[in-house]
């Protein structure tokens, strides 16, 4: 079969397997019209070289390779023979497609992997192995698929602790657009997701093109457009010289990269992901969480402990994670990390006495962890000091007073699973916070650059904790939104976003986030009045009408928090319950909004539907724009109601004072009249299909 193609959700990926190379991609984006790949090979032809799946110079690429290596420094140009294609696919449906090929002369064999999900999604991994006498030293290896020349705008991310997913902007010209991290982890600054699109695309408009590489460690994303006019998105692992050295027989596989294709904008595209991830793991009913962290920091006294979790259930909360300062020596971040023993001096019932409390609250018992970490001052660092990933003869630079535990040697790993796992059985633990508060300086392991291995050996030990205690959620939290995903999100059930609970940050940290991670698994807690992190004061409403659209939770000292709190946090939580089933499973969709001072978003199902209008600080105009909603069908009716508190400041419009019917067509053209709001100030507004 010479010509292929993968087709679903209107996406389309069309290959030429034609030649004796390795199969070329002509072409990825909307559905063509037809099933027949070869009647479409006329229109495709053109001076422009269309990359192999693997672009090398031998099949006259001359951007980046998508393979780079060497053999004890001599380099042989690696020219592959195309050994079979099998093909499992329907049309419209989706399917995959394995590539098998090998070059004699280079002593390599490769076999990619290139599937299509029932949403239009395309994964794509290549495994390259040694089939030679000599050691082949692996410099990179990448996937990457086309995209055509009227994607000319890029957009990525940067960010810091704290505001994590910053966008940035920027034509797509000739040359290349890398952004690498070699942090040991996704990255605060990581870019998470790189698009390729019409110029101006915007949420709901404008033809896109994106691509995720689904791994944990080091890793790069970039764009690249070639003078002679071809242009791809690629993704991959980022290894460092003598990491990945394959000896005769062996083999190593790109972690699993993602692209998607949308003619409706970045929703479009974000869709697409959302249900691929909901679809790979599908979620339980997801409970309110209170985490202790901002409430009692180290404080782990058990009255304050128990009087906090009794007004959280009351409030409403399902669950109460026990954060950082259980375990023994640990009355600050100085010491104790990596001694997974409940601190008897501390506890000396052991957890059991809260544990039994929170089940007689009706609530579930989470606790936390940070597994690839460990203090210098600590038992474990004293007894094994070589279990510290690094130099033996000096640490490595030091990060909150912390260094990395070396996962892949074996000790370290099993001594991990052998504390978590006990702790799991003893306390019958519903949740674990899996936290990762550094990035990784220096990470030699055995003498050799020790990213790759240590990533791996997380995953293996989550892995494991999975397949002993299947009914067992993990959250990944990396110093909040560093480590963001799809290989984490493999094997977890939610992320923290930010460690920063500050509401007017989080409506543009979760809107970014929320392109790649559905709302069910991004964590979003109400904070304290008073930031802990910002030092902003802002209203209760706000902070719960934030934290409303995501994983919702509480990280607030609530012995603090005074009656008239407590009952309007209730009202809030309460509401959230009630729209979960919307808000955890619909579309996500964002209005691009004309007015910068606010931002209109909101998550649809057929029926039903739910958006937050949130005003982040005073309106350039007196009149505020009318609130267009994005994502009805334009032929049903729907009742509009508002849901929740309403702002005391507010001036609300006519149709906000009971509900009213409108057709969905009118609502997402004309729009509804917008409430008048001061700055961080939200309103959420509820439709029903009638």
């Amino acid at each position: 079969m010479s010509f292929l193609m993968l087709s679903a959700a209107d996406v389309a990926l069309l290959i030429d397997a034609s030649g004796p190379g390795l199969p070329r991609v002509r072409h990825f984006g909307a559905a063509p019209g037809t099933d027949d790949g070869a009647e479409l090979l006329p229109l495709l032809a053109s001076l422009v070289t269309a990359p192999p799946l693997l672009p090398a110079q031998g099949d006259g690429w001359y951007g980046r390779p998508g393979l780079a290596g060497s053999r004890d420094g001599e380099h042989w140009p690696v020219r592959w023979t195309l050994g079979g294609t099998d093909v499992s696919a329907e049309p419209g449906r989706g399917g995959t497609v394995a590539v098998t090929a090998a070059d004699e002369r280079a002593g390599l064999s490769l076999v990619s992997e290139l599937g299509m999900d029932a949403y239009g999604v395309v994964t794509l991994r290549h495994t390259v192995t040694n089939t030679a006498a000599s050691p082949y030293r692996l410099a990179g290896l990448v996937c990457a698929l086309p995209v055509p020349a009227r994607a000319g705008e890029l957009l990525d991310f940067t960010g810091r602790w704290a505001l994590e997913k910053v966008p940035q902007r920027r034509a797509f010209a000739h040359g290349v657009w890398s952004r690498e991290n070699r942090r040991g982890r996704t990255g605060h600054d990581g870019t998470g997701l790189l698009v390729a699109g019409a110029a101006g695309f915007g949420f709901r408009s404008g033809e896109v093109w994106a691509v995720h590489a689904g791994w944990s460690g080091d890793h790069v994303h970039y764009a690249e457009r070639l003078q002679e006019g071809a242009a791809l998105l690629g993704a991959g692992e980022l290894p460092e010289p003598g990491e990945i050295v394959l000896r005769q027989g062996e083999s190593y596989s790109t972690p699993l990269v993602y692209f998607t294709w949308s003619a409706e904008g970045l929703d479009g595209a974000s869709a697409r992901l959302h249900d691929h991830l909901r679809a790979a793991r599908p979620l339980p009913v997801r409970p309110v969480t209170l985490n202790n962290w901002e409430a009692t920091y180290f404080d782990h006294g058990l009255d304050r402990l128990l009087e906090l979790a009794e007004r959280a259930a009351a409030a409403g909360v399902e669950r109460f994670v026990l954060d950082d300062g259980w375990f023994r020596h640990r009355r600050d971040d100085r010491a104790g990390l990596g001694d997974w023993y409940v601190d008897e001096g501390v506890w000396p019932g052991g957890l059991h006495p809260l544990a039994e409390r929170l089940r007689g609250l009706g609530m579930q018992f989470g606790l936390w962890f940070e597994p690839e970490m460990v203090n210098p001052d600590s038992d474990l660092a004293r007894a094994h000091p070589d279990w510290v990933l690094g130099q033996a003869e000096r640490l490595p630079p030091p990060h909150r007073n912390q260094q990395t535990l070396d996962l892949a040697r074996p000790e370290a790993y099993a001594y991990l699973l052998e504390r978590i796992d006990a702790l799991i059985n003893e306390y019958a633990l519903d949740y674990l916070k899996w936290d990762h508060n550094r990035d990784i300086a220096e990470p030699v392991h055995d003498g050799v650059p020790g990213v790759h291995a240590q990533t791996l050996a997380a995953y293996r030990l989550l892995d494991e904790l999975r397949a002993r205690h299947p009914g067992l959620e993990i959250e990944s939290c990396s110093s909040g939104g560093a480590r963001v995903d799809y290989g984490v999100l493999a094997r977890t059930d939610r992320v923290w976003a930010s460690d920063s609970n500050d509401a007017l940050d989080r409506q543009a940290i979760q809107r970014w986030t929320g392109l790649l991670v559905p709302p069910e698994r991004m964590g979003a807690h109400v904070g304290a009045p008073h930031d802990h992190i910002t030092g902003r004061s802002l209203p209760l409403a706000f902070r719960a009408g934030t934290a409303l659209f995501g994983h919702m939770g509480v990280e607030w000292d609530l012995t603090s928090a005074s009656e008239a709190e407590l009952e309007e946090l209730a009202v809030w939580i309460a509401l959230h319950k009630r729209l979960r089933p919307v808000l955890h499973a619909g579309r996500v969709v964002r209005a691009d909004h004309p007015d910068p001072s606010a931002l209109l978003h909101g998550v649809v199902l057929p029926e039903r539907a739910v958006y937050g209008y949130a005003q982040l600080s005073s309106r350039p105009e007196s009149a505020p724009a009318p609130l267009r909603l994005p994502g009805l069908d334009p032929a049903a009716r729907y009742e509009v109601r508002v849901a929740g508190p309403v702002p005391g400041s507010a001036l609300m419009p006519w149709w906000a004072s009971e509900p009213v019917r409108l057709p969905g067509a009118a609502l997402a053209e004309l729009g509804l009249p917008a409430p008048a709001l001061q700055p961080a100030s939200v309103v959420v507004i509820e439709l029903e299909r009638v």
